[in-house]
């Protein structure tokens, strides 16, 4: 359990190295309504681990059947969750490199973080992934309410709506299921629910205020952002794109393919899982560079 607010806590899977102070530590973040047991990060932190290094596996406020551990939502402005974790782990544990890779949702709270702290990151932080994040909250979340993508927006809706009748059966005096009623689409959930509940004007102020893409140009250490084009509802706009390509401590890798957080290739000596791999070898690659630069002097 990591302590995130003063009555929030959060569950996370550590998984040690023999000698976990001085190998590298992945924090991984999963996306929107899953947890530290989805595919993709278990499949991540088997990589990891394999590769050497200590494995974190998070969860959000409320996920993987943690509604009772804080009486609050999660969002995607929860940036400060994943960086008191990295606080805990650093100054607690006394680990010495640390590294990020989130999914989606999880991937704008690691880009996000990254960027507010800028040159101010702790010096053991080496380096941050983002596999399709929702950068552009407010474009994503309307993309979901296209007809094609009406599938991912249910099943998310769904999901959503059974966490909210939790917290209130949880904490009666908090949450007003009322509210649920009439919902609609992502945006509907976020002006009635995310919004009301967590400090917001409503759904497009929350969008604005909690978008990575504000302050991606900040980031000071290596990051990769990984993003397909025909992914379904994430959209990338053209002032974002901009900023990422203008800022030279971020690898932005778009491919034609990949979809939303799938990037599916061959199994050809691995599993197939492109985005997982790819992750991997960029933090190793990140390392690599920083042991030769301390071995010059």
């Amino acid at each position: 359990m990591f302590q995130v607010e003063p009555e929030v806590q959060v569950l996370c899977h550590c998984h040690w190295q023999h000698e976990r102070k001085t190998a590298m530590t992945l924090v991984i973040v999963h996306g929107l309504e899953g947890s530290s047991e989805s595919q993709y990060v278990i499949g991540t932190g088997s990589k990891a681990w394999t590769a050497g290094m200590n494995v974190v596996r998070m969860n959000m406020r409320n996920c993987g059947d943690t509604e009772h551990l804080g009486p609050t939502l999660y969002n995607s402005a929860m940036s400060g969750d994943v960086g008191a974790i990295a606080q805990t782990l650093i100054n607690e544990d006394g680990l010495q490199k640390l590294a990020f890779v989130g999914y989606s949702m999880g991937g704008n709270l690691v880009l996000k973080l990254l960027g507010e702290w800028g040159t101010d990151a702790p010096p053991q932080v080496k380096a941050g992934i983002g596999v399709s994040p929702a950068m552009d909250l407010a474009p994503s979340s309307d993309a979901l309410h296209a007809r094609a993508n009406r599938v991912y927006e249910w099943k998310f809706l769904l999901g959503l709506r059974r966490r909210i009748l939790r917290k209130a059966a949880l904490y009666p005096d908090r949450y007003d299921v009322r509210y649920l009623r009439g919902m609609r689409s992502m945006r509907d959930f976020d002006d009635q629910i995310t919004a009301r509940y967590s400090g917001f004007r409503d759904a497009q102020d929350y969008y604005t205020r909690a978008a990575s893409a504000t302050v991606i140009d900040r980031i000071a250490v290596s990051t990769l952002v990984l993003h397909a084009q025909d992914d379904p509802f994430i959209r990338v706009l053209p002032e974002t794109r901009a900023k990422l390509l203008g800022n030279s401590h971020i690898t932005f890798t778009e491919t034609a393919q990949g979809g939303h957080c799938a990037f599916l290739a061959a199994p050809s000596g691995y599993d197939g899982r492109w985005a997982e791999r790819q992750a991997i070898a960029f933090i190793q690659r990140v390392d690599r560079e920083e042991l030769a630069k301390l071995a010059a002097g």
